[in-house]
């Protein structure tokens, strides 16, 4: 057996993810609106119609000619018709004339303007308007939103529900969007017992697979979890063999550190390839990622903390990747009190956001450090992240957070 590389940066890790993850660009599909929320747009989307489609009033009123409105501060117009929202009946308005309209009713023929009903009085066929509107007033435009051949929506967007529905207002009935990837999850050790079970001396329940799973669905993922590995290198290899024959991506959590019952890096060097093996970063450096059959591979350490960090950090890059995602935004918050690290590699800290009444945002880290320290994340919300090397950092300092 080769030697592993040695451990590397933690921008070297998440370029190597973005590379292997581009490569491995999922399939396009074209699904109906109703499902597309949640999921990758793969392909950038043009207005096929003018939005608004047509010149119509933005309140209930009486469309007329902006000619007669001037003079005075009332005007009396002739009523010749209605027109409500819906299919045009093709009025047309002369001088002098005016037509009762609705909200998003299709302006007639020769009106430019429309005087809202509160201004307006009713005197049979004869209508009272105020005077003093501007030329223009209430009416949408044609084209306003969007022009025939705009850019409307970009590849690599998230859809969310605006988004989805601005294609429905363009008469587009379904998107391009990525496939997304599916996911096998395993945990790992002879040691671990179900929830609801009685424990024995040196057992501890399974909280890593329901970690990992409900972090996949946050993702929009619909992953599977699979039985625990045992400590025998032999099913281990046929198992995740056999998951990696069937999804996209295989994440394992726990057994990949140096020690005698650590046997997925040699299982993964020996029958799929490596990518890296330890990254420096604080928790989870014995992070594991590679190809095993058809899947991306990874391979999270066993530490609650450590899965929850190594998924929000490179995790995430792998399945964005794979799916053509834009870049997350970055948010930034305020320290509320000093920190002194006092070690080389990038760390990531649990940490509680608050806002203060001046709208400014702040993180104080969680005094727990241990990456086993599952309840010190739970009442945290945001991963802190302190780049590579010693320094010390003042309290109201701005550093970079990832929420959860």
């Amino acid at each position: 057996m080769t030697e592993f590389p040695a451990s590397i940066l933690f921008d070297d890790a998440r370029a190597i993810l973005q590379r292997v993850a581009m490569a491995q660009r999922l399939p396009v599909e074209h699904v109906a609106l109703a499902h597309c929320h949640g999921r990758v747009l793969a392909q950038d989307i043009v207005a096929p119609i003018a939005l608004q489609p047509f010149d119509n009033s933005a309140m209930d009123g009486y469309a007329c000619r902006h000619a007669d409105l001037h003079g005075q501060e009332f005007v009396q117009l002739k009523l010749v018709g209605e027109q409500f929202a819906g299919r045009a009946l093709g009025l047309q308005v002369g001088e002098g004339e005016c037509v009762r309209i609705t909200t998003g009713a299709p302006m007639p023929q020769g009106a430019d303007s429309v005087v809202i009903r509160e201004d307006s009085s009713a005197n049979g066929g004869a209508i009272t308007l105020r005077a003093g509107v501007r030329l223009g007033a209430n009416v949408r435009k044609a084209g306003e939103d969007a022009q025939p051949g705009d850019p409307v929506l970009r590849a690599g967007t998230l859809l969310n529900a605006v988004q989805v529905s601005l294609a429905a207002s363009l008469g587009i009935d379904r998107l391009p969007v990525s496939t997304k990837p599916t996911a096998a999850v395993f945990a790992t050790g002879d040691e671990l017992v179900e929830p609801g079970l009685p424990l024995q001396p040196g057992e501890i329940y399974n909280s890593n697979r329901e970690l990992l799973m409900g972090l996949l669905r946050a993702e929009g993922l619909e992953p599977m979890a699979w039985p625990s590995l045992p400590d025998d290198p032999a099913r281990i290899a046929a198992m995740l063999q056999d998951a990696a024959s069937s999804f996209d991506i295989v994440i394992t959590c726990g057994a990949v550190s140096a020690g005698e019952k650590d046997h997925i890096p040699a299982m993964l060097q020996t029958h799929g390839s490596v990518h890296f093996w330890k990254v420096k970063m604080k928790p989870g450096m014995p992070l594991l990622a590679g190809q095993l059959g058809q899947a991306q591979f990874l391979g999270l350490p066993g530490n609650p903390v450590s899965v929850l960090a190594t998924f929000l950090t490179l995790g995430r890059e792998l399945v964005d990747g794979m799916q053509g995602r834009t870049p997350r935004p970055r948010r930034f918050a305020r320290l509320d009190v000093a920190i002194d690290k006092s070690h080389p590699r990038r760390e990531f800290v649990r940490g509680s956001l608050r806002c203060d009444e001046a709208g400014m945002q702040w993180i104080a880290p969680n005094a727990a450090t241990g990456s086993h320290r599952l309840r010190a994340a739970a009442d945290a919300d945001a991963l802190l992240i302190l780049a590579e090397g010693t320094q010390s950092l003042v309290r109201g300092e701005v550093v970079e957070v990832l929420t959860y």
